[in-house]
């Protein structure tokens, strides 16, 4: 019998004490209590699901599909997803064996990381990047390697991934997340070929999150799957790609000696996806009207992004032009010196302009500020012209 009380979170699993709160969504929360907020912060699509696809969900719950479907998700989805993987990307995954419906991107990497990370593994996590992945290592037991790229245009060269292989030679994973959240950030071709040619000769698994692969802008979207499929798992879904973020359909694809440890994990999770989700994701992933959807949703995409990128290098704003996603990464300007936090802080309660601040994103992210151009043109347009005011002020 123990002799003394301790308070109930004394109980609680000792790695949640290894996380910092959830800035990104604990400051949307603040700034979105001020009057007149135009909100730059989440990314989440301003577009309704498409027609097809929400006739799809509903057809499947006037059929009375409500029991549950296999661990993987629906044969007829996971058909889909490769129909869409070898279309789009060249890449060959076995419906049966090699695919794995998870409920979102999200569940996606928990279960993804879940299957490789034993206590005290080495994650290699280039930054910034969205927090999720080093969250969920550290949840697990592993340790986050934050690598900073913002130096390289905010892509990991295999030359800085050597380095750090050198101080970590025992690292298990690496964590790819392109099209990247926050910086809009990819890799070309040659880029991801030289980076996966590093990675062919090491026993890292690659955990490529690709979930904004069909938004990108300035040429086309090379998976490093094509190089090393075998050491890779791929994350994607139909969140960001099909404005489906309520929906949660997301997927993994890998290969099957991988995707047999992977489906263990994501069965024990959640069961299995939902049943109209999944309908509804079988026409975005499986139609023609999926597949023009996404594309005319990215041509607005890339409207917005020229406006805001134009607008902000005007006002004097250092960035790179985003290549895919719909973020902006901007460095703050100089009185500010590192203090993004400060800087977002002081939009939102004088220019009226709510923005994440850099820092949250880990390594490198320290002085930028990201934002979403996932809104209507309208609200970007006013948003632009109160940082021109907020700017124009400061200075």
């Amino acid at each position: 019998m123990p002799t003394t009380k301790k308070g109930i979170l004394s109980r609680l699993n000792n790695n949640f004490a290894k996380l910092t709160p959830g800035g990104i969504r604990e400051f949307d929360y603040q700034v979105s209590t001020i009057p007149g907020i135009i909100k730059l912060t989440l990314g989440e699509p301003d577009f309704n699901v498409p027609d097809a696809m929400k006739q799809a969900a509903i057809d499947s719950i006037n059929a009375n599909d409500s029991h549950y479907a296999p661990g993987n998700g629906t044969l007829a989805l996971r058909q889909a997803i490769a129909h869409f993987m070898q279309n789009r990307y060249q890449l060959d995954y076995k419906p049966e064996s090699e695919i794995a419906v998870t409920v979102g991107a999200t569940e996606g990497i928990f279960a993804s990381l879940s299957t490789i990370i034993n206590p005290g593994d080495e994650i290699i996590i280039p930054t910034p990047t969205f927090p999720f992945y080093m969250a969920v290592t550290k949840i697990l037991g592993g340790m986050p390697i934050e690598v900073d790229t913002s130096n390289d245009n905010f892509v990991l060269t295999p030359e800085k991934l050597q380095s750090v292989l050198l101080e970590h030679p025992n690292a298990k994973g690496v964590v790819l997340n392109y099209p990247s959240n926050p910086t809009g950030a990819t890799y070309t071709q040659t880029q991801i070929k030289a980076l996966a040619n590093t990675i062919k000769s090491t026993n890292l698994i690659v955990i490529a999150d690709e979930i904004y692969s069909e938004l990108v802008y300035d040429g086309t979207h090379t998976s490093i799957a094509n190089y090393i499929p075998e050491q890779t798992l791929i994350l994607n879904g139909a969140s960001k790609s099909h404005a489906m973020t309520g929906y949660r359909v997301g997927f993994i694809a890998g290969p099957q000696e991988l995707m047999k440890a992977v489906s263990a994990i994501h069965a024990m999770l959640v069961t299995a996806a939902s049943n109209p989700a999944m309908a509804a994701a079988v026409a975005a992933f499986g139609t023609d009207e999926g597949k023009t959807a996404t594309q005319e949703m990215k041509a607005a995409y890339q409207q917005r992004r020229d406006v805001v990128v134009n607008d902000l290098q005007k006002l004097g704003f250092k960035l790179i032009n985003p290549q895919g996603a719909f973020y902006v990464f901007a460095k703050i300007p100089k009185q500010y010196g590192d203090d993004d936090l400060k800087f977002a802080t002081d939009l939102a309660n004088e220019g009226k302009v709510a923005v994440i601040p850099g820092s949250f994103f880990g390594a490198g992210g320290q002085g930028y500020i990201r934002i979403s151009y996932a809104t209507s043109m309208e609200n970007l347009t006013a948003a632009l012209d109160n940082i021109a005011t907020f700017i124009n002020k400061e200075n």
